[in-house]
């Protein structure tokens, strides 16, 4: 394996830690109404003996703002998208008219909104660990390659460069939690 291989590996690695935080953070809730929020709700349906995403069993909307929509495409599995909803920790109680399932987003009290940004930090800091154990990872396949493939030089060039991507990541990820923040805070 050449070195400018390791490298991209461990660059798509970091690359897919960020990108697993950017779908997370469509999951917390903000001060208003959002698809994302029910994005990962998985349903079991007792008529068809499976579990099934949400998307997959009705079309997900937003209504006037502050509300979440849910119509499924078959009737029948309304009762089960209101249980799957209920069990889900997303801390809004649905509403079950008979033909569609409303979600209304109540605002963010002051001190739910802290516990949010505290809770969206941690999660990017385990990201963030996730990409310094790439870069740990991808240094000991560099220093297992001593003398075989690459010398010295080159070894200490891919760590350099490792390093570099390590810190743009961090970088990206802090930016991600700045923005979530705003929007979380924004009343």
């Amino acid at each position: 394996m050449t070195l400018d291989q390791i490298v991209k590996q461990a660059k798509a690695a970091m690359e897919k830690c960020r990108e697993f935080l950017t779908a997370e953070f469509r999951g917390v809730r903000s001060g208003r109404a959002s698809t994302a929020l029910v994005d990962s709700i998985r349903v079991d349906v007792e008529s068809y003996g499976s579990q099934m995403g949400l998307k997959e069993l009705a079309s997900v909307t937003i209504a006037d703002g502050n509300t979440i929509v849910i119509k499924p495409f078959d009737g029948g599995t309304l009762r089960d998208i209101a249980k799957a909803i209920e069990k889900s920790n997303i801390g809004i109680n649905p509403q079950n008219d008979g033909k569609v399932v409303r979600l209304p987003v109540p605002p963010l009290s002051t001190e739910r909104r802290n516990q949010l940004v505290t809770q969206i930090k941690q999660m990017a800091e385990q990201q963030k660990i996730a990409v310094r154990n790439v870069r740990r990872d991808t240094n000991k396949t560099l220093d297992g390659m001593k003398n075989k493939p690459l010398t010295e030089d080159e070894i200490k060039r891919g760590q350099d460069d490792i390093q570099k991507l390590t810190d743009e990541h961090i970088k990206k990820i802090d930016q991600l939690v700045e923005e979530k923040s705003k929007e979380i805070m924004e009343v």
